[in-house]
């Protein structure tokens, strides 16, 4: 290993007028465990009493405005976002220019703010590491969260070092620091193709489907579309990462129209389209819609079909009502794609428990959306209907079908076995 890849350079970003012990803290941690640390300085009004690589001079000068108008911008929120977009696009252009190898921001709930912008600038495989007082609280839209970002609670040390605050400060600059110096990038040898799914109890197209991508030279990333993986299928897709895509479980579709946390942000189903990736669609799951189970049911949701998971999510079926509306949806969001879209419609069950004598079986809603989804579906969308179930190797075989033609086509770069 060179010198250079044993000393990673870590950026590290805090507000150094309230939060300077803290921060000099974790810059000693970060020598200490063999990395560089580079200081930059958000704050505002005052200034640390150190001596910053990238000041909040230089924050703003990279938000094209000055720090005296930052701070005459009429409210901390303002101004705030202004150091945001400033210290993400200075962020940016460190990076490319090669001068650090991965980021920490430290803060409460402002400066974890202005963090969520500073990671979505930073590449996928780029640790990124947050030590926030809300890190995990649905305080955080899921569409902000980069897709690889890594967060910590900042336990007991809002003002203040102590030994708890020692304790997580050290544990999180101690990952950053080996995952810049053992982390394994991405690489784009294969092709990449984008999947989505739930676990095998539930969906079990990847089993069949994966192998076979896999012998044409392609590299297959599935993601568990339980919210944070949709936002991670999202974000990717948003950048134009993949490929082409087998978005088959749009159950987060639903679960944010229905308001449950168990979302992946109100653009799920729009990124891949939007980038111009080749999208195979399917509605798996989406007759369900998926709640905590730690949680009493809404009362929307009362008298409906229930099926616990485990004892931290479950799921209930939507009305044959419910379902025609999630269609209609469906189709509105693919109507805005600037893709080639196929649509595969199963029409014997969109997941394993919809089969006869299975807890959510529900003929009359899956006809429901199966007659809904058929006048939703928008004229540039290819409609493929499936005598079968979502679950049957007929469905994967004929998602395969459509894929080796769009190959043949030259919509999809072939791979590279």
């Amino acid at each position: 290993m060179s010198s250079e890849a044993s000393s990673p350079r870590i950026l590290v970003i805090g507000t150094g007028d309230t939060k300077c012990d803290e921060l000099q803290f974790m810059a000693s941690v970060i020598k200490e465990a063999g990395g560089r640390p580079v200081m930059m300085d958000v704050s505002i009004l005052g200034d640390p009493p150190y001596s910053p690589d990238y000041s909040k001079h230089d924050i703003a000068k990279a938000a094209s405005t000055t720090i005296e108008d930052i701070a005459e911008s009429g409210d901390e929120n303002t101004a705030m976002a202004a150091m945001a977009k400033g210290a993400s696009a200075l962020t940016r252009q460190i990076y490319e220019d090669g001068l650090v190898d991965g980021a920490i921001v430290l803060g409460g709930s402002m400066g974890t703010d202005l963090a969520l912008d500073v990671a979505a600038v930073l590449p996928l495989g780029v640790p990124k590491f947050v030590v926030s007082t809300i890190a995990y609280s649905h305080l955080i839209p899921p569409e902000r969260i980069a897709p690889d970002l890594m967060m910590i609670l900042w336990a007991g040390g809002l003002y203040g070092l102590n030994s708890i605050c020692r304790s997580v400060l050290s544990q999180a600059c101690g990952a950053v620091v080996g995952a810049a110096k053992h982390g394994t990038r991405p690489d784009r040898e294969r092709p990449l193709i984008g999947m989505t799914s739930l676990g095998s109890s539930c969906l079990k197209y990847m089993k069949y489907l994966r192998p076979e991508l896999e012998k044409r030279g392609y590299d297959v990333a599935v993601f568990h579309a339980t919210g944070m993986g949709g936002r991670a299928y999202e974000a990717i897709a948003s950048q134009g990462g993949f490929a082409a895509v087998f978005d088959f479980c749009i159950q987060e579709v639903s679960n944010h129209h229905y308001g449950t946390v168990v979302t992946s942000g109100p653009d799920r189903l729009e990124n891949a389209g939007r980038a111009g990736i080749p999208q195979i669609v399917a509605p798996g799951a989406v007759d369900m819609v998926d709640l905590q189970a730690w949680q009493a049911l809404p009362e929307i949701f009362a008298d409906r079909p229930y099926h616990a998971h485990n004892r931290l999510i479950g799921s209930v079926t939507t009305s044959p009502e419910g379902r025609r509306e999630v269609a209609r949806l469906i189709g509105q969001k693919l109507a805005r794609a600037d893709a080639r879209i196929a649509f595969l419609l199963p029409n014997e069950g969109l997941q394993e428990w919809d089969k006869p004598d299975e807890p959510l079986h529900d003929p009359e809603g899956l006809n429901a959306f199966l007659d809904e989804m058929r006048r939703a579906i928008p004229p540039a969308v290819t409609l493929r209907e499936v005598d079968t179930h979502i679950n049957t190797p007929a469905f994967s075989e004929a998602a395969l079908a459509i894929f080796d033609q769009w190959v043949a086509e030259g919509v999809i770069p072939e791979g590279r076995p």
